[in-house]
């Protein structure tokens, strides 16, 4: 085989792969966790922390944390009397941010193992939520998402964030239309579609 035809064989490949991907959604693994700790410029906390105004005393919710990139700066914002609920299926990832939060002294993270699908939290709970590079990942994107909006409070915020990083990337327009589905509606982005960009939706 030449070199033309390995690397059409080797650009086939990786196109199936992200199309499997993208047909069969799936968290993180806990062993690929350093992953999560690459740069991605325009996925940066501070980014995060523009579009979704984090506010001393507010509640906020992070479904599917991992180890804790973006939910411990988002504490540190809403801190001393708010806090920051982190929700992931794996208690391995929830044990890790549990240590780094400790580390961290940030008391005001607590943390849930449960699926996006069936969140455990009271209607109207939360002021804004947050997910980044998650809810591709999640077989169930419309469920998902209405248990979100259910758990907002009227006008809270929920900010997701995506990059074509991602094998499991969704697209602003499709984020738009399954988000407004759920009864969110869209306000406004940071960043560049579909390298890396932040949506803000209101509950409204």
């Amino acid at each position: 085989m030449d070199t033309r035809a390995k690397l059409g064989a080797a650009a086939a490949a990786i196109a199936a792969g992200a199309a499997w991907q993208q047909m069969s959604p799936s968290a993180c693994p806990y062993a690929q966790r350093w992953l999560l700790h690459l740069p991605r410029p325009w996925l940066t906390p501070a980014r995060l922390s523009q579009i979704l105004e984090p506010q001393p005393g507010e509640r906020l919710l992070e479904v599917g944390p991992g180890t804790g990139v973006y939910a411990l700066p988002m504490a540190e914002r809403v801190a001393p009397t708010g806090m920051v609920a982190g929700l992931d299926l794996q208690q391995k990832m929830l044990d890790d941010l549990e240590r780094r939060a400790a580390r961290a002294g940030a008391p005001n993270v607590e943390l849930r193992q449960g699926d996006a699908t069936a969140l455990p939290y009271e209607d109207a709970s939360f002021d804004g939520a947050f997910l980044v590079t998650v809810l591709g990942e999640v077989p169930d994107r419309a469920g998902a998402l209405r248990e979100l909006r259910r758990v907002l409070r009227p006008g809270g915020r929920a900010v997701f964030g995506e990059t074509a990083l991602d094998p499991h990337l969704v697209p602003l327009g499709r984020l738009r239309r399954e988000a407004e589905a759920a009864g969110l509606r869209y306000e406004r982005q940071v960043g560049r579609p579909p390298l890396g960009f932040y949506a803000r939706f209101s509950a409204g």
